[in-house]
């Protein structure tokens, strides 16, 4: 069976008492190293708590931001058939880039058209030229018929004393000179009417020329219009043509969305707006990315009214039965093309914004008064 003995150590009460005192210095020692520490740690967070309340006092933020741009809607200009469909959503296009092709067959009929109605109106053109000359030799012409009614006369009155001449052969000479004054007044007003057609201008500026070119370009510049091609830099989104598809001038076919442009519009509640400038540092966080990529802006001006009072049906607050509520005011922020190149955005994407209103603001930009929020409520 298993036992312990007790032994006795002599001088055990003197052992004691000499270890106490270690122990309590090593207690003592303990609680202190802990003081200090849990002093430390207070100091630390004291500051720490200081500096973010002073940082936290010099922004103003919100998380009802997103990104928006603007939008370039692809519509046709002239009426036609889809005959190519060259892009799909989410492609990237750059500009002049060839989206759609509208079948080009009534257009070119249109050109040929156009050309010959243009080389008819030239030849037209140089048909008045030569009756003007027409003109002018049968004005000649009827000068000599009236010179030589006018000998004809004078011959038969000098001799009508003698009783050579007649009163009727007389009479018929009077009666042709009249005739040729007549025919020559005419060929004069038929030379003038010819002159009109090509006055001042040759044939290239005549009026029925300019005409039938301006009906060319048209129809060229329709055949053109066949060929849609992107107007800026972007991505395809909300595709929505089809081969074969009839459309009509103005219809949506697509859009690009050219995020190079993208801004943010940050919604900020009206309390928030007290010091808020054009020009002021903005820093921006998205969802997309998360926080460990940071975007930097700046404001560019605040919207014009809040939301509510641009709504297709507004709050009729002037019935009575009105209940406060706190609204927000878009402010428009700009964005580092160089950042946005980096980290590409999309239109509609979440943002968290803070601006930093201790930062001065551009003095270029116009002020935006204190009471700019209160103004575009009701």
């Amino acid at each position: 069976m298993a036992y312990t003995e007790a032994v006795h150590i002599p001088g055990g009460p003197a052992s004691d008492t000499h270890y106490t005192p270690s122990r309590d210095s090593r207690a003592r020692w303990r609680k202190h190293l802990l003081a200090g520490v849990a002093l430390c740690t207070l100091a630390v967070a004291a500051s720490y708590g200081t500096r973010w309340y002073l940082q936290s006092a010099q922004l103003v933020s919100t998380d009802d931001a997103y990104v928006d741009a603007p939008l370039a809607e692809i519509t046709p200009q002239i009426d036609g058939t889809i005959g190519q469909v060259l892009v799909s959503d989410t492609q990237h296009v750059r500009h002049g880039d060839l989206l759609v092709r509208l079948d080009p067959a009534d257009a070119n009929l249109a050109v040929q058209q156009a050309r010959a109605a243009y080389e008819q109106a030239a030849r037209r053109v140089q048909q008045y030229s030569a009756n003007v000359n027409a003109a002018q030799a049968n004005v000649a012409g009827k000068q000599s018929n009236l010179r030589r009614a006018e000998l004809a006369l004078r011959r038969r009155n000098s001799v009508s004393e003698t009783g050579a001449v007649s009163a009727e052969e007389i009479s018929n000479a009077n009666n042709a000179l009249d005739a040729a004054k007549s025919e020559l007044s005419i060929a004069e007003q038929q030379l003038a009417a010819q002159r009109t057609l090509t006055q001042g201008d040759d044939i290239a500026h005549n009026p029925e020329v300019l005409a039938a070119k301006a009906t060319l370009d048209k129809a060229l510049l329709d055949l053109e219009r066949t060929e849609i091609r992107a107007p800026v830099d972007g991505v395809v989104a909300s595709r929505h043509a089809q081969i074969g598809q009839r459309v009509k001038v103005g219809s949506s076919l697509m859009s690009v969305v050219p995020l190079m442009d993208a801004h943010v519009d940050a919604n900020f509640k009206e309390v928030q707006l007290q010091h808020i400038r054009p020009g002021q540092k903005v820093d921006l966080t998205s969802d997309l990315y998360g926080a460990n990529v940071v975007f930097h802006g700046r404001v560019e001006g605040l919207g014009g009214g809040t939301g509510s009072a641009f709504a297709v049906i507004p709050a009729q607050n002037a019935t009575g039965n009105w209940i406060k509520v706190v609204q927000r005011l878009p402010v428009r922020i700009a964005l580092d093309r160089e950042e946005l190149a980096r980290n590409p955005l999309r239109v509609g994407v979440s943002m968290t914004a803070k601006v930093d209103i201790g930062d001065p603001a551009d003095e270029t930009q116009p002020p935006v008064l204190r009471t700019a929020a209160s103004r575009a409520l009701y």
